[in-house]
């Protein structure tokens, strides 16, 4: 959320800022309601006033033996006036907060202004793509004729846009997450959290999923409950109104989770395959930072996300994202797009932001920089480490051969038992 003081002493500028971030954010009704809340308070403060005074002139009257009992009605029905006035200014700042609820960040400097991902910039590239010499397959046929991923038995169980994992399937999946897990743990530092997968609204609300992307979740009926979205909302709401002490930051943390996503809105985009799922797996790369440190943090993080993609030797390229392809509440965002040559094009497998202090102000994370000085906001940053169903497809289709087998990367042959490659399987093997 922005900061209420900050809007209202730059209004233009903000004004300036979101608008490069697309249509659709008007501040009028927001410098209205500012107005209303100014006026509204000075007016209490009015009241108030005028009340202290004149019950400080009924005690001088009593004092004296005079009847007051005219002066104390008074009194009481400004006590009644003041409290309807509260109300009122209770009722502004509630709308007023709401809106702020629906509010985005505002892009960093840094960010280049674009309306889609035609205006996001490439920061650099990593590896060349493989030339095959044959017409390279798409994941979907590969893991099918392979016998290690059915998409028709996911959706007779679920519904579309689920998938089974089988045999070297299922133990792809499972090597990536632990892969990633000991990287990012035993070289990049982080302490790894499990957290849970379900969490409330109020977790929801400070990382800006709601109330805006309600949509985009899943509810437990009956419950203040939702599946997570990703590892990041739990996360991060570790510290939701704590106090941390300066000397603890950066604080990193790694989490493997399930993640579900209605994926609202994206009817017809990727129905095919494990693109675009309802449910999926990914390791979250989350960090708390000082204010003055975050961009570097950003940094870190997104070259600890590369390394994975560095390790499996999969071709990719960073991308900084424009002003109208960044996520709500975002300042700042690195995509990490990988190869896919089955599809001939690079694909998203990791987000990696700068939120500043706008899910932290939601949150109320702090830190305190001293000893008995006044408490200040943190930065929170995450980012995919990766996304382990589009890493999965990343390995499929870029190891494939010929033959329809998948060669295992070097790196990952460890986890897989020291299998050097996939070929077809039974789905009914001996017992």
């Amino acid at each position: 959320m922005l900061d209420l003081g900050y809007v209202r002493n730059n209004l233009t500028l903000v004004r300036e800022r979101l608008a490069t971030r697309g249509p659709g954010y008007d501040l009028n009704e927001f410098s209205e309601l500012d107005r209303a809340r100014r006026e509204t308070v000075a007016e209490v403060d009015r009241l108030r006033g005028e009340r202290n005074a004149a019950s400080q002139a009924i005690g001088r009257r009593k004092k004296e033996g005079a009847d007051t009992s005219a002066e104390q009605e008074a009194v009481r029905k400004l006590g009644e006036e003041i409290k309807a006035r509260e109300q009122q200014l209770a009722e502004v700042e509630e709308k007023l907060n709401g809106l702020l609820a629906y509010i985005p960040n505002l892009p960093h400097e840094s960010v280049p202004v674009g309306s889609d991902e035609n205006a996001n910039g490439v920061v650099h590239s990593w590896g060349q793509p493989r030339a095959f010499a044959f017409p390279p397959r798409e994941h979907v046929e590969l893991g099918q004729k392979l016998g290690i991923l059915d998409t028709g038995r996911a959706g007779k169980i679920t519904g579309a846009r689920f998938v089974v994992y089988a045999g070297a399937g299922a133990l792809l999946e499972r090597a990536l997450i632990q892969f990633m897990l000991d990287l990012h743990t035993r070289e990049h530092g982080y302490r790894e959290i499990l957290p849970p997968f379900m969490v409330n609204s109020a977790s929801l609300y400070g990382t800006g999923n709601l109330p805006k992307f309600a949509g985009d979740l899943f509810k437990l009926e009956g419950f203040d409950y939702y599946l997570i979205p990703t590892a990041e909302v739990p996360v991060t709401n570790i510290f939701r109104e704590e106090i941390l002490d300066a000397e603890e930051l950066p604080i990193a943390f790694v989490a493997y989770t399930p993640c579900f996503r209605s994926e609202a809105g994206s009817y017809g985009k990727d129905t095919r395959g494990l693109i675009r799922q309802h449910q999926f797996n990914k390791v979250e790369l989350v960090r708390f930072s000082h204010p003055e440190d975050s961009y570097n943090q950003l940094e870190i993080l997104t070259g600890h996300a590369e390394q994975v993609l560095q390790r499996l030797e999969l071709p990719y390229r960073r991308v900084t994202l424009c002003t109208g392809d960044m996520g709500f509440s975002s300042a700042k965002t690195y995509d990490l797009e990988v190869w896919l040559p089955g599809q001939s094009r690079y694909r998203e497998i990791s987000s990696c932001s700068n939120f500043e202090d706008f899910q932290a102000r939601r949150a109320n994370i702090r830190f305190r920089p001293k000893a008995k000085e006044k408490p200040r906001l943190a930065h929170t940053l995450n980012g995919s480490g990766l996304a382990i169903g589009r890493t999965w497809v990343a390995i499929v289709e870029n190891y494939q051969q010929e033959d329809g087998s998948v060669r295992i990367p070097d790196a990952l042959q460890p986890y897989m038992h020291g299998m050097k490659e996939i070929k077809a399987e039974k789905w009914y093997p001996e017992a």
